[in-house]
């Protein structure tokens, strides 16, 4: 790469990589994986940053690799994690943390325990606020994917949430 043509990816990078960071928690609900898909998309749109033509399309690119990213992480057997019905130390959502905070924890813990590609769906779609259209080109499938994965993965996080969405409700 040029001189130029890295100049531009600085840019680039530096203009997106909080927002790209948000996006990838949003998917995994932890903020070290978070840094590890973001610099995974990065790394992969560096490496073809010459061969890119459409430059409005480049956030449409790196939410596809991380979106992706994240999905071949859930893949790998050797990479998983093993959920515990107990954590040693867990965050408290009582005392003085406001109604906002203990709502935001609620609904994140209740999304990292959906399927990763409905919880791809989900974020993509209510978090990032794409369309069943663009979500669709995102993920490359099709729009009725989409909807279907949108309608399976809200049962889902209904379900996950369970007593805690009467909560939500009340407190809205």
């Amino acid at each position: 790469m040029d001189q130029r043509d890295e100049q531009e990816f600085a840019e680039y990078f530096a203009a997106r990589r909080d927002a790209v960071r948000r996006t990838a928690y949003l998917l995994c609900g932890d903020w070290h994986k978070a840094d590890d898909l973001a610099q995974t998309a990065f790394v992969a749109l560096h490496r073809r940053w010459r061969k890119v033509r459409d430059r409005q399309a480049l956030d449409a690119y790196v939410r596809r690799s991380v979106v992706r990213a994240m999905i071949d992480e859930t893949r790998r057997p050797w990479r998983r994690e093993r959920q515990t019905e107990v954590l040693p130390e867990s965050a408290s959502t009582e005392g003085d943390i406001g109604t906002a905070v203990a709502t935001r924890s609620a609904l994140l813990d209740g999304l990292s325990r959906v399927p990763p590609r409905q919880r791809a769906v989900l974020v993509l779609r209510y978090l990032e606020g794409l369309d069943v259209a663009a979500t669709a080109e995102t993920l490359k499938c099709t729009e009725g994917t989409v909807k279907s994965q949108t309608s399976r993965g809200l049962a889902a996080l209904r379900e996950s949430l369970g007593d805690t969405l009467d909560d939500l409700r009340s407190g809205l």
